[in-house]
């Protein structure tokens, strides 16, 4: 129990600074987002393009993986997403909003340190996998039927226009590109370049986990219990075991990889889930589930991880 609370409590430390940070008024919230953007845009660009560079590109894109974590995650969007418009009645924007919630992990800012503190170095291929099914299935089905459902805003054709747009200026997937295109040219990047890449790679876990912290300070939890707590409930317990079960279904699948696959999904949701939310009208709900989720993963985390240890998956 000491070798996996050794794990977490790093993690949500830095977490914790982040917010402190802001609480006390050091940094401010645009200071917070620029660090956001450096992390994004910098930091986790250089962690895939250094990870696809490092191994044979046949041992980093399984596709058995892909079609697991897919599948999985598909499974836990459409489950919610019946659970909450069919039989609870919300109206589909809403219902869309608690799916993406349930079923999209911060995999960049939260589920990638929490993967690499357990796994090692192929944390950071699996986030690029990872991320390849969430922003091009699971996010973009979400944002096309909030808008369906929702009686405001643009046509459904030019959402998808937006989406498709969007997707092709991610940074994070443009990373894989390069780092793909490189793998398969065998073209080595200059010592300085390479030197400066992995100064940025190394960064990317600990100032992701600061603006995760920072980014919680001022959310409120008021009176939506039920949904909050659905949300929270799906993504930290249901999306993981769900996983867990799709890659016992898929062979051939490295088992340090379902390990990782579960620590991924375990992650809290997507850190822009409170302002895809608020677009959607669901702006107080996507902003309290982010803040229970966060703080609730100190404990399911370790609780996962413990379990995945008696499992004989881990060993510590």
């Amino acid at each position: 129990m000491l070798a996996i609370v050794s794990i977490t409590t790093p993690i949500f430390l830095l977490i914790s600074l982040g917010y402190v940070a802001r609480w006390s008024g050091i940094i401010q919230r645009d200071q917070i987002q620029g660090v956001g953007i450096f992390v994004l845009y910098c930091a986790l660009p250089a962690l895939v393009i250094r990870a696809l560079t490092q191994q044979p590109l046949e041992e980093i894109l399984q596709l058995n993986y892909l079609l697991a974590y897919g599948l999985g995650s598909i499974i836990v969007f459409g489950a919610s997403l019946l659970l909450c418009f069919k039989l609870q009645r919300q109206p589909l924007h809403a219902s869309a909003m608690q799916a993406l919630g349930m079923a999209a992990s911060n995999s960049g800012f939260v589920g990638y340190p929490v993967a690499a503190m357990v796994i090692g170095s192929p944390a950071a291929i699996l986030m690029a996998l990872n991320m390849v099914i969430e922003t091009l299935i699971i996010i973009p089905i979400a944002l096309i039927l909030a808008e369906m459902g929702s009686q405001k805003g643009t046509s459904l054709g030019k959402t998808i226009q937006q989406t498709a747009l969007n997707l092709a200026k991610n940074p994070v997937l443009i990373g894989l590109f390069i780092g793909i295109a490189l793998s398969v040219s065998n073209l080595n990047l200059p010592a300085p370049i390479y030197k400066a890449m992995t100064l940025l790679a190394d960064a990317a876990g600990p100032a992701a986990l600061f603006v995760i912290g920072g980014t919680l300070f001022g959310l409120q939890v008021k009176g939506m219990a039920r949904d909050v707590g659905q949300i929270v409930i799906g993504k930290l317990l249901i999306h993981p075991l769900v996983i867990f079960i799709a890659f016992s279904l898929v062979p051939d699948i490295d088992p340090l990889y379902k390990v990782g696959a579960i620590l991924f999904a375990a992650a809290p949701m997507i850190s822009i889930y409170p302002l895809i939310g608020q677009r959607y009208g669901a702006g107080g709900m996507s902003a309290a589930a982010m803040l229970v989720a966060t703080i609730s993963s100190f404990f399911t985390l370790s609780l996962i991880i413990g379990l995945l240890t008696m499992e004989g998956l881990l060993a510590f």
